[in-house]
């Protein structure tokens, strides 16, 4: 192909690079999906709340502390209906989540060194500076301390959707920043999950989880395609980290970092391949040997048409809905019922609402720009194409939108009811203001590619 009409295949994603529109168009795809998910779990939250402080406000947690039991040869699993959402239906998300950090770390922004770089730099920003800034707020007080995570995420759905409103006036780089920024910062809460928020350890299901991933990449590796095994499998591994004390749903994301991100057919061997069944297709299909020769080929096309795509990315193609529009919605339904049985005031002024809201509101916006500013002038990172400061301030503002991950370890940080509470008043306040002042940055900038949009020297000019 000649490089005009290579160029006519391409999107522009760098200033000194062309995509390939096969690569940019899953990104694509999977911020729509991300945006429009953020509208529905946002009313499920809402429905949440006005269920938790209706007159029959109890029947809410009622619900959620519907037992659950199952029993299956020598597996038994007894948990209450919200902590099966938490701990299954989450499984299936940090899977999703598990296939977007490999995706970028194998295909997409994050395979580059220096290009992983400055969305690797402003995500450790955006955990360090809202976790100090907790932590500062709620010293002294070890049960509140110990939510020191909960401001420290990102919400991809939320903060996606706000970016998609602005059209735009966010450059397409801006808001392949943030989803690369929103990844890396995934990735950290799931090792801060890992890491501080295992209390108890039972060695013996840890090794049985460990050795039954170990036998998934082994399958994978011998060429084993078939989801009769997988499936079984998957479940197992869950069962056992469940019962390891180490939290289940990081059996997702090691599974998902387990799924070949490479098809078994390359470009080549599949057209061949699909070229050698279509030329022994039958033209017609009138009697009954032709139609059973027909379904025959139809079916073997069929096959090698599903091993040229990439374990990872049919994965995700497949759960990315389920993901977004049932598993999500339904942890918001689950976990967003704050009930409001004093002021709010008080709520919002408590120290751990504050660290949240503070830590969400200001330790984003200020951890972003500021590690992002030090990753350019270092020269380990780059501003993105058509992108000034003030609009990365923007971002890095919209990047305080912290949900999902955020109430996911509330409810794994806080034994007391009542700091669970404040904490999500927090999020949700902190949420808030954080879209309002990111939306507000950005609509009031230049528009992405004029000439007025062109980069300052600093961040702190940029907004003057």
């Amino acid at each position: 192909m000649s490089e005009s009409k290579e160029r006519l295949h391409a999107t522009w994603i760098h200033s000194d690079q062309f995509i390939p529109r096969r690569f940019a168009r899953p990104i694509q795809s999977f911020m729509r999906i991300e945006a429009a998910s953020g509208i529905v779990m946002l009313v499920a939250a809402v429905i949440a709340v006005l269920w938790a402080n209706a007159s029959f406000g109890e029947s809410y947690f009622h619900f959620l502390e519907t037992e659950f039991k199952l029993e299956f040869g020598p597996f038994h699993l007894e948990e209450h209906l919200g902590h099966l959402v938490n701990d299954g239906l989450m499984a299936i998300f940090f899977f999703v989540v598990g296939l977007e950090i490999k995706r970028e770390l194998v295909l997409g922004e994050l395979r580059d060194r220096k290009a992983a770089m400055m969305p690797v730099m402003a995500a450790l920003g955006g955990m360090v500076f809202p976790a100090a800034i907790y932590a500062a707020l709620n010293f002294g007080d070890p049960a509140a301390l110990r939510g020191w995570g909960v401001p420290m995420a990102t919400d991809i759905a939320f903060s996606l959707g706000v970016l998609s409103l602005l059209g735009k006036r966010v450059p397409s780089a801006a808001k392949i920043f943030l989803l690369a920024l929103a990844i890396v910062d995934d990735l950290g809460g799931i090792l801060v999950i890992a890491v501080f928020y295992t209390e108890e350890l039972h060695f013996a299901y840890l090794v049985a989880g460990l050795a039954g991933l170990a036998l998934v990449w082994a399958a994978s590796r011998a060429g084993v395609r078939h989801h009769a095994f997988y499936l079984p499998a998957a479940f197992a591994i869950w069962y056992f980290f469940l019962e390891s004390g180490v939290h289940a749903t990081l059996a997702g994301v090691a599974l998902g970092f387990l799924t070949p991100a490479h098809p078994m057919y390359s470009v080549g061997e599949f057209d061949r391949k699909a070229r050698q069944v279509l030329d022994t297709y039958p033209a017609t299909a009138d009697t009954p040997v032709e139609r059973e020769h027909a379904d025959h080929e139809g079916l073997l096309l069929a096959d090698i048409s599903r091993e040229a795509v990439a374990p990872l990315i049919r994965n995700e193609h497949r759960l990315a809905m389920w993901s977004s529009f049932f598993v999500i919605p339904i942890f918001a339904l689950a976990n967003a019922g704050v009930r409001f049985e004093g002021s709010i005031t008080d709520a919002l002024l408590s120290r751990p609402a504050l660290g949240v809201l503070l830590g969400l509101v200001v330790g984003k916006t200020v951890g972003i720009t500021l590690f992002s500013w030090a990753a350019v002038k270092s020269g380990l990172g780059k501003l993105p194409t058509a992108t000034n400061w003030r609009q990365m301030v923007g971002v890095a503002s919209i990047a305080g939108i912290g949900f999902t991950v955020a109430l996911f370890i509330t409810a794994l940080a806080y034994t007391d009811a009542t700091l669970a509470d404040e904490a999500k008043v927090g999020i949700f306040a902190g949420s808030i203001l954080s879209a309002i002042i990111g939306v507000v940055i950005l609509s009031t900038g230049k528009k992405a590619g004029s000439k007025a949009a062109a980069p300052a020297e600093d961040p702190v000019s940029a907004t003057a």
